[in-house]
């Protein structure tokens, strides 16, 4: 049997791919079945933002929410996330409902953050809530949000609305939907 003077190279080509293409999938099924989350059986509602007793401008409002939920989405944490007023959550086993409440509100200024480094921070705080639907909280959180280099006022939303996903998916409640215990979370300032 003659060898052609292509096998060295067609084995080498081969071990590449093997090292580049299958070692690389192997290792992310072993990584996802070890880090399940601690929301794998559980839905999310996320319900409009309450102002409090703030006078936050309606345009803020809406950015949190929308923010919010494509951050939750992002993060893959939860089976679906559901808007306000969508008649399919009620359907849905293991929903967890979004409750937030601006409590602290500071207005920045995009000119002066662009003269000075040092003034104009748009600064949000917020209480935020996952309860059962029988309103029992699950979870209880005060997270920050701001901006205060470079970036409009909005910016500040989309930052509060990544660390409310990140301190979700960061935090634990009972894995099944029926939860059997309730955990109370200390607020992170």
């Amino acid at each position: 049997m003659k060898t052609s003077k292509w096998s060295p190279l067609i084995a080498w080509v081969s071990a590449i791919l093997v090292i580049a293409v299958v070692l690389p999938l192997h290792g992310a099924k072993a990584k996802s079945s070890g880090s399940e989350t601690s929301a794998a059986g559980w839905s999310v509602q996320v319900d409009q933002v309450n102002p409090g007793t703030l006078d936050l401008s309606y345009s803020f409002q809406v950015a949190i929410y929308e923010n919010l939920v494509d951050e939750l989405n992002k993060t893959k944490q939860f089976q679906q996330v559901f808007r306000e007023g969508d008649h399919r959550a009620s359907e849905v086993p293991g929903l967890l409902v979004l409750k937030t409440t601006v409590e602290k509100y500071t207005a920045g200024s995009e000119t002066r953050r662009a003269v000075t480094t040092v003034s104009g921070a748009t600064k949000l705080t917020v209480r935020s809530q996952l309860l059962t639907r029988e309103g029992k909280v699950v979870l209880e959180r005060t997270v920050n949000g701001d901006v205060r280099f470079f970036g409009s006022n909005l910016r500040a939303t989309h930052n509060l609305a990544r660390n409310i996903a990140k301190t979700l998916k960061e935090s634990s409640w009972p894995d099944s939907p029926e939860p059997t215990a309730l955990l109370s979370a200390q607020p992170r300032v």
